[in-house]
């Protein structure tokens, strides 16, 4: 047996922490314990750097080891995003370093957005530019099917609790697929509110609860659907893109050489495609039809009207790819812990009503189907169409995406991921708009 392939040891995997030996890591966190007690830590990016890898390294240990869940549930990522989750719900971790974490992660400095927008730009870039207005031209029909699974099965799983496919599709389906929170549920309660004359509260409270529950089972199914893919390989590609290429892939090889000065113009290139779409979003045009359309949405249609031009060098978009690598492997785990302290595992529990859960659960299966079946008509993995198409349209949007790509190891599928949260959300409050005035 290849020396690469042999299983370690317990006492093997735990010596080697994020590179470190088990002995550096433990003296390396009691020093931090015994700094952030004495309150010398201080809340700055330094900080918010120690207490997130801390954290994140070893969850992200014990969810690559832990049998069942490494192989079921959604190893590394998902343990990270769950134990820092448990952490913060029962009071381990600071109030001072839960908002320096979330205010890091998604709020005023919003290094997410970071993330997110290197790795659609390295994902788009990276693709052969017929496989990319391909998959592109398809994704969207991919989207519409996986939105149709949800309300046929949403409906009818309603049915049994008495609740009617119109109260099924307004109350249900419309809050879990319309792309997370912000938004989704949020201009979900204010378009209700405009219509029906009810308070937008009235609404959100029961649309936030029915969407946490389903982003609970979107990230459990994005697990168990990358288990299928491992015993049903012909059902998926190898998590980085959503059809055949043909090994079209870029990749750094001698044809491409990257030097670390390539990196400078990446990161130009990636801010510049940060600007384009919040230029469109906040200036030029930020509605369509009267829904709004997201920054990331433009910022994807613009990369792949440059990366389908040509017009990138090779160079740029090998290291562009590089850059991707670089944000799934090491930056993402520390997002993780911003979505761990962002999570309320108690408000989770107490919506958990048996007809909530069945009818959220059936709607996160329809989408998954409805998405796996058209993808496969339009040339898709049905797996990667379901994941992406389904599961990041009925999910909490930009976190949810992270931790439903992270549980399903398809991070790098981020671009389509962005595409159902934003683009198919936007499809989703335009629908609202006439379900909820013709309907309520």
């Amino acid at each position: 047996m290849n020396e690469k392939t042999q299983k370690k040891t317990l006492w093997e995997e735990f010596n080697d922490l994020g590179g470190m030996p088990l002995w550096l890591y433990l003296a390396c966190a009691a020093i931090l314990l015994v700094v952030v007690m004495t309150g010398a830590l201080g809340t700055d990016i330094t900080a918010f750097i120690a207490v997130t890898m801390v954290i994140a390294i070893i969850f992200n240990k014990i969810g690559k080891v832990l049998p069942i869940w490494n192989t079921y549930i959604g190893g590394g990522l998902l343990m990270v995003f769950f134990g820092t989750a448990v952490l913060k719900q029962f009071n381990l971790i600071p109030q001072e370093y839960v908002d320096l974490i979330g205010n890091m992660v998604q709020g005023d400095v919003n290094i997410l957005n970071v993330f997110i927008i290197a790795l659609i730009t390295g994902s788009i870039l990276s693709l052969d530019r017929n496989v990319l207005i391909r998959s592109f031209g398809g994704y969207i029909p991919t989207i519409l099917g996986g939105l149709a699974g949800a309300a046929l099965f949403g409906c009818a799983v309603g049915l049994i609790f008495g609740v009617s496919p119109v109260d099924a599709i307004v109350r249900y389906v419309l809050p879990v697929m319309g792309g997370g929170n912000g938004a989704g549920a949020v201009p979900l309660s204010q378009i209700y509110e405009q219509v029906s004359g009810e308070p937008a509260a009235n609404y959100y409270s029961f649309a936030i609860i029915i969407l946490t529950i389903a982003n609970l089972f979107c990230i459990v199914a994005g697990a168990l659907l990358n288990r299928l893919g491992q015993i049903r390989p012909e059902l998926t590609g190898d998590g980085t893109n959503i059809m055949p290429v043909d090994s079209k892939l870029i990749k750094e090889d001698v044809k491409v050489k990257v030097t670390l000065n390539d990196y400078c113009g990446t990161l130009l290139l990636v801010g510049t495609i940060f600007a384009v779409g919040r230029l469109f979003s906040k200036v030029l045009l930020p509605t369509i039809l009267g829904a709004q359309i997201h920054n990331f949405a433009y910022s994807i249609i613009f990369v792949v009207i440059i990366s389908a031009l040509g017009i990138i060098p090779a160079n740029i978009r090998a290291a562009a790819r590089n850059l991707q690598g670089v944000m799934t492997s090491v930056v993402g785990i520390t997002l993780m812990v911003g979505m761990g302290v962002d999570f309320d595992l108690a408000e989770l529990v107490s919506a958990a009503s048996p007809s909530n859960l069945l009818i959220a659960l059936l709607i996160v299966i329809g989408a998954v189907v409805g998405s796996a079946l058209v993808g496969k008509l339009v040339g898709f993995y049905p797996i990667d169409a379901a994941v992406t198409a389904g599961l990041c349209m009925a999910n909490r949007g930009g976190s949810g995406d992270m931790a439903v790509l992270g549980a399903a190891n398809r991070l790098e599928l981020i671009s389509y991921a962005q595409l159902s949260s934003r683009v198919g959300g936007g499809i989703v409050l335009i629908i609202a708009s006439f379900v909820f005035s013709f309907f309520l």
